[in-house]
């Protein structure tokens, strides 16, 4: 039997690239799920007859998560429709767009700063006390947060804000364990690599640049949605664990090599 047969999860940008196949493999694991949009709402909804059939709650909401009554309303929202809280998954994020370091001016940086990092810290201060609350009754609760290998290597050109953000959430992930390891809440985070088919990298990756990156992956090929989404599972299911301040690399071999 799963370990998270009923269990409760929020996550943020939930509806379209590695959110969506994380939304999927949870419901499958057995979560009910509430899931976090901005603009995609037709892609929220197309997951309700899956969830249906599975036999497991869902739900969605649109929300600005760079301000954060909208953060707090949302973590209501999710928690008065679930019951409860005992897993989130902080993958809402953008790169923006490319842009070196002299072309990225105040602005461009709070954005990137705000979207990446901010969203993290205003959704996850606004879910502990569920978050607490289920860890007392439940045996323990999880935070998975969603960085990128850019965030381990600095990312290619025109990344530099992206990256920097990336990396603060590899920080935010190892601080916020030990702050909250008491309190029985594990904390890990998850780096992906170059993950083939998303939004992510259809925007802001050209087919050659892409391909060069797949010479250099010792396993010989990009990763896909469903790559990253199992590994999120994998750390979701730990919230009864031991695992707690790690990274968890998805790249195929890049990194370390």
């Amino acid at each position: 039997m799963s370990k998270l047969l009923g269990k409760r999860a929020l996550v943020t940008a939930g509806a379209q690239g590695i959110g969506l196949a994380i939304t999927r493999q949870l419901l499958a694991a057995g979560c009910d799920v509430f899931v976090h949009y901005r603009s995609s709402a037709d892609a929220a909804r197309s997951v309700e007859p899956e969830a249906k059939k599975l036999g497991r709650r869902y739900a969605h909401a649109s929300a600005d998560l760079t301000e954060t009554e909208g953060c707090d309303q949302l973590v209501a929202t999710a928690v008065k429709f679930l019951g409860g809280l005992d897993v989130l998954i902080n993958n809402a994020g953008s790169l923006v767009a490319r842009k070196s370091f002299a072309e990225a001016d105040d602005a461009f940086w709070a954005e990137v700063m705000s979207l990446n990092v901010g969203s993290a810290r205003r959704v996850t201060r606004a879910a502990l006390p569920h978050l607490a609350a289920a860890a007392k009754t439940g045996g323990g609760a999880s935070i998975v947060n969603l960085s990128s290998l850019a965030g381990r290597k600095g990312g290619h050109a025109g990344s530099l804000s992206y990256s920097t953000a990336k990396g603060a959430i590899l920080t935010f992930t190892r601080a916020l364990a030990g702050e909250l390891g008491p309190q029985g809440i594990r904390v890990n985070a998850l780096a992906p690599g170059l993950i083939l088919g998303t939004s992510f990298h259809t925007t802001h990756t050209t087919k050659q640049a892409a391909d060069a990156t797949v010479a250099g992956i010792p396993l010989g090929r990009g990763g896909s949605a469903e790559d990253v989404a199992r590994a999120a599972v994998y750390l979701a299911s730990e919230y009864d664990g031991f695992i707690t301040g790690a990274t968890l690399d998805i790249n195929g071999g890049v990194y370390g090599c």
